[in-house]
């Protein structure tokens, strides 16, 4: 069972770890808590359905692998280009008045709750169905796992990978983290504040998008327009736990909360009641022994 445990929740922690991954990047570079990162999690998740079902009229049925890919790449795109834009209508005109963020973000999910009401109809809102990313069974260190949950495992260590090889390796990615360090010295040695919370945004949606895909394509199969509020949950409770504004931090607040949901669900008779309560029970441990997170620092990326 031990093996299980371990394997399971791993997999399940990563892809917890990546919806919470933009969220932290937003905080470390700006200081900014963006509750509307749940928002692009369902919006993900409702465009990568809609672009299924219209790419695989273009794409040949040799090619049908291709559907599910193109369609993940697209609507990540589509939501960080939709979360950049949101970023400069709304916050950007409210930077430094933290409450106001808060409340704006907040209200801004209801909104795009009820769009998605509008657009897509009232029983799509309520129930539309996401296929897994693949079927069959895998072998990982003998523990047989669904082939969906693997792949969306690797993906989310991929978009991590990335994310950190970005910030450490290239001239933007650098900015962002000396931005995350010290704001004043950082604009006067000529880096654009605005053009890299526009960016930092619009990869924190799009990764919200892909987290909210990977979530519902192995876990709930299906998406709700009110789900924004479990991304929000995950996400919230992943940076908390690892440490605001720390990318090694989400990634290890992830895996810890799914280890914890896994070993419940395992070990604890009727558990499924209480899985949605493990989170924030987890945060308060956590808070209790270490408040500012096991990464925690103020606002530095890392």
């Amino acid at each position: 069972m031990l093996e299980s445990i371990i394997i399971y929740g791993i997999i399940v922690g990563l892809t917890y770890a990546l919806i919470a991954l933009g969220f932290s990047l937003i905080y470390g570079i700006s200081g900014i808590v963006n509750l509307t990162h749940g928002a692009f999690f369902v919006i993900g998740a409702y465009l990568y359905g809609i672009l299924l079902g219209h790419l695989s009229g273009f794409i040949p049925p040799t090619y049908s692998y291709l559907t599910p890919i193109l369609a993940m790449i697209l609507s990540s795109i589509i939501t960080g280009i939709a979360g950049s834009i949101f970023y400069r209508i709304t916050i950007h005109q409210i930077l430094g008045d933290d409450v106001s963020i808060l409340i704006a973000s907040m209200l801004s999910c209801l909104i795009f709750q009820k769009i998605i009401y509008v657009t897509m109809g009232a029983m799509p809102a309520f129930s539309y169905s996401i296929p897994p990313l693949a079927s069959g069974m895998v072998t990982l260190i003998n523990v047989s796992v669904p082939r969906g949950q693997a792949i969306a495992a690797l993906i989310s260590f991929i978009g991590f990978a990335t994310l950190s090889l970005f910030i450490s390796k290239t001239k933007t990615g650098r900015a962002m983290k000396a931005l995350s360090q010290d704001l004043e010295a950082a604009m006067l040695m000529g880096v654009s504040t605005e053009k890299l919370y526009m960016l930092a945004n619009a990869l924190s949606a799009g990764l919200a998008s892909l987290g909210g895909i990977l979530y519902t394509s192995t876990v709930t199969f299906g998406v709700t327009s009110y789900m924004w509020l479990i991304g929000l949950s995950l996400a919230f409770s992943s940076v908390v736990v690892g440490g605001l504004g720390s990318i090694k931090g989400s990634l290890l607040g992830g895996i810890i909360l799914g280890l914890a949901q896994v070993s419940a669900m395992k070990t604890i008779p009727r558990s499924g009641e209480l899985q949605t309560s493990i989170p924030f029970i987890i945060i308060i441990l956590v808070l209790m022994i270490r408040p500012k997170g096991i990464f925690g620092k103020r606002v530095e990326m890392e």
